[in-house]
């Protein structure tokens, strides 16, 4: 007799992981868990691999990743399929990341080597005896320990990066996701049967801990702030480099000057897609007092029309995780029992495994609701003087992932004083489809960055070549040098750095 299942919740049974819709409770899939010996296996082969993946250079990995990407592209329909059986994703939704993610694929296997190829540097004057050469070097095995939230775009994010870098690449994903994790390596080797360049290990987090210490040469994890000082804790007893992408408590800031419209269609986007379950997702918003009625007014109308449901074409589909929706209904109770409003929604917008949009008012600073990542269809909104009170209270939390900015006047400014990777200036979230720029955040939003020429380099060592092309003029680093010669120098170095200029 089979035991009863919690739908979307991840079970292992003999061995297996099952995998669940959070919608419906269907089986969406069963996968080997690795034990330790798997992953040590796994380390090695991919050791092996990634030689021969280094040897191909950049024009062999860019044509091989190349062809990935134009894999994808033509299977989308049966991607996006599976995003939403599996993790519960609007079929739109789920287009968008994928979209994205074959939009990163190709912008990393066409910029690697300008990025990292060799080049040559300038010298010093005094060493102008020798020319200088910089290229970055692959680490040789990545471990890629991937979310269930965006299980597609943001795992790529480091496994298209890590691979156009020329390393080879384990993966784990998220065991909400693994359906996904492994449509997405059985597509790559497709493109790449020769050595196993890809390889996935599921399990829950224990299967992440052992990767963790399985000797891979760096670990990119996306996950939660408390997970992520776990990894960082592991991969300290080896020296292993992590990239870390934790949690976000992004705001949207509002000036008097905002179009309002756009700030409102922006923010009940940027707020509410994938059922607000998302890093980057704007959780709080500050008002300007002079536009702040209109704006709520706005986002209240626009929030409302949504459709949440099982359905394709919901505009809101379910709480992937069902453990979720227990941080956000705290967060909604403890907001209303502390003297905000629901303006829409309110608790019983919590209906498992769904949560409708609810927007708060009169919040609370230190509310948890405004300080802890709620990841969920919800928004609280609160009226400040300006935008200099805005940015303020922006800044007030551990967090500093994204935001986003609407105004017509200083909104650069703004932008670089709000403390965050990335910020978008009257949109939101399109940094994070940008592929030629770092993504990646500060505080407990961790460090590290995927995406664009960081995230290249990310996934490299640079290595550093002097090389002698002529006799030494004056000659410093020996013990053969003389008083004249030292004298000589101290004149040279005067000569060049002695006067302020």
């Amino acid at each position: 007799m089979t035991a009863t299942r919690t739908p979307g919740v991840p079970a292992v049974d003999e061995g297996s992981l099952i995998s669940t819709s959070p919608a419906t409770g269907e089986e969406v899939g069963r996968f080997p868990v690795a034990s330790a010996d798997h992953l040590t296996g796994a380390v090695a082969r991919a050791r092996d691999a990634a030689a021969w993946w280094a040897g191909l250079d950049f024009a062999g990995r860019k044509h091989r990743l190349l062809a990935y990407r134009s894999l994808l592209t033509n299977r989308l329909e049966e991607l996006t399929a599976l995003m939403h059986r599996e993790g519960g994703k609007p079929k739109a939704d789920a287009l968008v990341e994928a979209i994205a993610a074959v939009d990163h694929i190709a912008w990393a296997a066409q910029h690697a080597r300008k990025v990292l190829g060799r080049r040559r540097v300038s010298s010093s004057l005094l060493l102008k005896e020798h020319t200088s050469y910089l290229e970055y070097l692959p680490f040789g095995v990545v471990g890629v320990i991937g979310p269930w939230n965006y299980p597609v775009l943001t795992p790529m994010g480091s496994i298209a990066y890590a691979l156009a870098a020329g390393n080879a690449v384990v993966f784990k994903p998220s065991e909400y996701t693994p359906a996904l994790g492994q449509w997405l390596v059985d597509r790559f080797n497709e493109v790449v049967p020769e050595q196993p360049v890809l390889q996935i290990v599921h399990g829950m987090g224990d299967v992440g801990a052992l990767l963790c210490r399985s000797g891979v040469d760096k670990i990119a994890f996306t996950g939660s702030t408390a997970t992520g000082k776990k990894v960082m804790a592991a991969a300290a007893e080896s020296l292993t480099p992590v990239l870390l992408e934790c949690g976000g408590k992004d705001s949207m800031i509002v000036a008097a000057d905002a179009d309002l419209d756009a700030a409102a269609a922006a923010c009940v986007w940027g707020g509410l897609t994938n059922a607000g379950q998302t890093c980057v997702g704007i959780e709080r918003v500050y008002v300007a007092a002079p536009v702040y009625d209109e704006f709520v007014s706005r986002i209240v109308d626009r929030a409302g029309k949504l459709t949440v449901g099982a359905e394709p074409d919901s505009d809101i589909g379910p709480i992937t995780m069902p453990s979720q929706v227990d941080i956000i209904r705290r967060h909604i109770e403890d907001a209303l029992t502390r003297g905000g409003r629901a303006v829409l929604g309110g608790a019983e917008a919590v209906q498992p495994p769904f949560v409708s949009p609810t927007i708060l008012v009169d919040v609370p600073e230190d509310a948890a609701a405004v300080q802890e990542e709620t990841f969920g269809p919800t928004l609280t909104v609160t009226k400040v003087r300006d935008a200099e009170e805005a940015v303020r209270l922006t800044n007030n939390t551990g967090y500093g992932l994204g935001g986003a900015i609407f105004a017509k006047a200083g909104a650069l400014d703004l932008a670089r004083r709000v403390r965050s990777g990335m910020t978008s200036i009257n949109s939101a979230l399109t940094f994070a489809g940008m592929p030629s720029l770092p993504f990646g955040g500060v505080g407990g939003s961790g460090f590290g960055r995927i995406h664009g020429e960081d995230g290249l380099r990310e996934f490299t060592r640079p290595k550093a070549v002097v090389k002698r092309r002529g006799p030494t003029v004056l000659a410093a680093a020996t013990f053969d040098r003389t008083e004249k010669t030292m004298a000589q120098i101290v004149k040279v170095v005067r000569l060049v750095h002695g006067r302020s200029r």
